[in-house]
C-alpha cells in the first residue's frame, strides 16, 4: 500500500457495534487510514478517542455519506495519496480483501474498482439485490459498461483522475462518481469480494423512499446529460480520431454485431434522420438504439443523413410524398417569398410525407444494407 500510495477511508455514522472491529482489521494492513465521523450520535466519538494516531475528519452533524466520502477524498489528496480504498463501517466488508484491490491496481494502474458482492448468497436482503440490479441497468445505459455490482461501498478510487466537484451529498453520490468517472475515460471494473450481512450488527441508514427518489432524480439527470452531450461527444471523438473510412470499416463492416443488428441500426438511423424530429435526431437515435440494443455508433452515423447538403432534397421529397396522401390544393412547393402562412398550409403535407419517406427509406436501405453486409462477409471469408 505504501508503494502504490494508497490510503483507506472509512466513513461512519452510528455504527458503534462494528466500527472498532473494522478499524482494527484494516490496521493489520496499513496505518494510513482516514476516518470520517459523519455526525454520529452514538458512542463513535468515544471509540475514536483510542485511535488518535489516525486521521479523523469530524462533521458536527450528519450530512450524508456522499459528503463524508467527498471530504475523505479531499483529506486524502491533501495528504498526498494517489488512491483511496473506501470500506464501510457496518461490518459487511472484510479487510482481508484489500490485497485483491492492490493486485488490480498494480496490474492496471489508475482504474476505479468496485467490490463485486455475491448478491445471490443467503442472507442478502431482497431490497439490496433489487436496488443493485436497478443501479446496474442505469449505469450500463449511461456509460455502456456492464457491471455485476454498482452499489458496493468497498471501492478503490484514483484520486487524481476522478472529478473534484459533484452534485450530490448522500447515498446517490456513489452512483454519480462512478458514472462521471466513466465519462472521463476512467476504466470502471468489479473485483470479487466477500460480504457479510449480520442483522444483529448491521445498521443501514438507507431510507427506501427518500433515497430511492434521490437516486431516480439523479439517474434522470445523468440520462439527459448522456443523450444530449456524452454519447454525441464520444461518437464525434471516435469519428474524428478514426476518420470516416476507418470508422465505417471498424464500426459497420467489422463490428462484432450480427448483420441483422447492423442493418436494423442503419435503418433506425435513416428513419430518425429523415423524420421531422429536427433538433432531437441525435437524442432519439441514441436513446432508441440503446433501448433496442442496437449499434449506437451506426445509428448515430446514419441519422446524420440530414446534413445541410441533403436537407433540400429530403424536404422536397417529403413534400412530394406528402402530396400523394394529403392534397391541400396549394402548389406542391411553397412559392417565394416564403411566409409563415404558406408554411402552415404545407405543414401537414410535410409531416405525413417525411414520416412516410422515412419509413420507406429505412425499410429499403435496411434490406439493402443487410444484403450487402452478407455479401461482404462471404467475400472476406
Amino acid at each position: 500500500m505504501k508503494r502504490l500510495n494508497v490510503c483507506v477511508i472509512i466513513p461512519t455514522y452510528n455504527n458503534h457495534k462494528t466500527l472498532k472491529r473494522v478499524i482494527d482489521s484494516v490496521l493489520e494492513y496499513t496505518p494510513d487510514i482516514i476516518i470520517v465521523n459523519d455526525g454520529a450520535t452514538d458512542s463513535t466519538s468515544e471509540i475514536l478517542e483510542n485511535y488518535r494516531q489516525l486521521t479523523i475528519v469530524t462533521h458536527p452533524k450528519n450530512i450524508g455519506k456522499g459528503m463524508a466520502l467527498r471530504n475523505g477524498f479531499a483529506k486524502a489528496r491533501e495528504l498526498g495519496f494517489d488512491h483511496a480504498i473506501t470500506i464501510d463501517s457496518d461490518g459487511q466488508h472484510f479487510a482481508s480483501d484489500l490485497p485483491i484491490f492492490l493486485e488490480a491496481l498494480e496490474a492496471e494502474g489508475d482504474i476505479l474498482l468496485i467490490g463485486g458482492r455475491n448478491m445471490t448468497q443467503e442472507g442478502v436482503p431482497k431490497k439490496s439485490s433489487f436496488g443493485n440490479n436497478f443501479s446496474n441497468f442505469w449505469f450500463w445505459f449511461e456509460t455502456g459498461i456492464r457491471l455485476e455490482d454498482t452499489q458496493s461501498g468497498y471501492r478503490s478510487y484514483p484520486l487524481k483522475r476522478i472529478p473534484k466537484k459533484y452534485f450530490t451529498k448522500k447515498f446517490e453520490f456513489e452512483i454519480e462518481v462512478i458514472v462521471r468517472a466513466a465519462w472521463r475515460g476512467i476504466d470502471v471494473k468489479n473485483v470479487p469480494i466477500q460480504v457479510k450481512y449480520d442483522p444483529n450488527e448491521r445498521v443501514s441508514h438507507f431510507r427506501p423512499f427518500k433515497d430511492f427518489t434521490r437516486i431516480s432524480i439523479l439517474n434522470t439527470i445523468l440520462v439527459t446529460i448522456c443523450l444530449l452531450w456524452i454519447f454525441p461527444r464520444n461518437l464525434f471523438r471516435k469519428l474524428k480520431k478514426k476518420g470516416i473510412k476507418r470508422f465505417f470499416l471498424e464500426n459497420v463492416l467489422h463490428s462484432e454485431d450480427s448483420n441483422r443488428v447492423k442493418a436494423l441500426s442503419i435503418a433506425l438511423g435513416v428513419f430518425i434522420g429523415i423524420s421531422p424530429f429536427w433538433g432531437f435526431q441525435t437524442v432519439l437515435a441514441l436513446f432508441l438504439a440503446t433501448v433496442f440494443r442496437l449499434n449506437k455508433a451506426i445509428a448515430f452515423a446514419f441519422s446524420n443523413v440530414s446534413i445541410p447538403p441533403m436537407i433540400p432534397p429530403i424536404v422536397a421529397g417529403s413534400l412530394w410524398v406528402g402530396s400523394l396522401f394529403y392534397d391541400t390544393g396549394a402548389p406542391l412547393f411553397p412559392e417565394l417569398p416564403i411566409t409563415f402562412e404558406k408554411l402552415k398550409i404545407h405543414l401537414g403535407q410535410y409531416l405525413i410525407g417525411s414520416l412516410t419517406l422515412a419509413a420507406i427509406s429505412a425499410v429499403v436501405i435496411g434490406f439493402l444494407s443487410y444484403g450487402l453486409l452478407r455479401i461482404f462477409k462471404k467475400e472476406t471469408k
